[in-house]
C-alpha cells in the first residue's frame, strides 16, 4: 500500500468522524475504515496490535458482540482519536417542502379504520358465551 501524506491521514479521519456523526455509518464501519483506509493493515495484525482476537475485531466491525468502552476507546486512540459525547444523528427523514400527507397511503401499524367490530361482541362471539353459560 501506498503511504499517505499527515494532511491525507487527517482528511480521511476526519471524513470518517463526520460519517459517523451524521449517523452514515455505525461504529463498526467507521472502526472498520479507519483499520483499511488509514492503517492498510488486515485483521490480525490490527486485532494483534490492539491486543485482542480477530474474532472479537471482526465481531466489532460487523456490529455484533458487545465491546466494553475500554476496548472501543483502545482502538479509537489509534487514530488519535477519543470517544466522546455528541448530539444523536437525526434518524428520521424529515418531509419536503409543501408535503403535509406521509408518502404512503397505508395505514400505520396497528390501525385498521375498516374493522367492523372494534370494541363489539359479534353475534357468533356471543352465542358462544351463552352455550358455555348454559353447560
Amino acid at each position: 500500500m501506498n503511504a499517505i501524506t499527515p494532511e491525507q491521514r487527517k482528511a480521511l479521519i476526519d471524513d470518517i468522524m463526520l460519517q459517523f456523526q451524521q449517523g452514515n455509518e455505525t461504529l463498526g464501519t467507521a472502526i472498520r475504515r479507519l483499520r483499511l483506509e488509514v492503517t492498510g493493515f488486515d485483521q490480525e495484525t490490527f486485532a494483534g496490535m490492539c491486543k485482542m482476537s480477530t474474532r472479537a475485531l471482526y465481531q466489532i466491525e460487523k456490529d455484533k458482540g458487545n465491546p466494553t468502552l475500554n476496548t472501543i476507546d483502545a482502538i479509537l486512540r489509534k487514530f488519535g482519536l477519543r470517544m466522546g459525547l455528541t448530539s444523536a444523528a437525526k434518524t428520521t427523514p424529515s418531509p419536503t417542502l409543501g408535503q403535509t400527507k406521509p408518502a404512503s397511503k397505508t395505514p400505520g401499524r396497528g390501525a385498521n379504520p375498516h374493522r367492523k367490530y372494534a370494541g363489539q361482541v359479534t353475534k357468533a362471539a356471543q352465542a358462544k358465551v351463552e352455550r358455555s353459560d348454559s353447560v
